[in-house]
């Protein structure tokens, strides 16, 4: 069953390994405001997009007190080679278990190309100061998003 998160409530935990041989919990973000960005895969087109934009707006959404991480189910070292290739300043945190991917209902059955699997619903999450969920977007187009979550960044108190 698909776990559904609604705006308002508790953001569920996270606690994973990162890249650069560091770890990023929600729970070391209290305070801040952040902003959970799952994708599919490291070095995809669409996924390497929206890692670029959200880099490129890094200096806005630090004004706005507002950390960035993206999560996908690669590994810690897929990361670092993703961000090196690419030159991406955000977080990238690794949920090999799918714990988190879960937790948040963003893990589930896809199709592409007439083929179904298991995968990440390219999805952002917004959570607040005191770790609630501020904003959720579900089937995230790539093209604007960015910007368009730092403008709810901005918005948010």
């Amino acid at each position: 069953m698909v776990k559904t998160l609604t705006e308002g409530q508790p953001a569920p935990d996270i606690e994973l390994p990162a890249d650069g041989g560091r770890s990023f919990s929600l729970a070391g973000h209290k305070g801040r405001k952040l902003v959970v960005y799952f994708y599919p895969k490291d070095d995809t087109p669409g996924c390497t997009t929206e890692a670029i934009d959200f880099s490129a707006l890094g200096d806005a959404f630090a004004a706005t007190d507002t950390e960035v991480v993206g999560i996908s189910v690669d590994s810690a070292d897929s990361h670092d080679q993703f961000k090196t290739k690419h030159n991406l300043n955000v977080v990238l945190a690794s949920d090999k278990n799918k714990d988190v991917v879960q937790a948040y209902g963003v893990w589930g059955e896809r199709s592409m190309y007439g083929r179904t699997f298991m995968g990440i619903e390219r999805s952002t999450f917004l959570i607040d100061r005191q770790g609630n969920i501020a904003r959720i977007w579900r089937k995230v187009k790539v093209p604007g998003h960015a910007q368009e979550v730092l403008e709810a960044a901005r918005a948010l108190q």
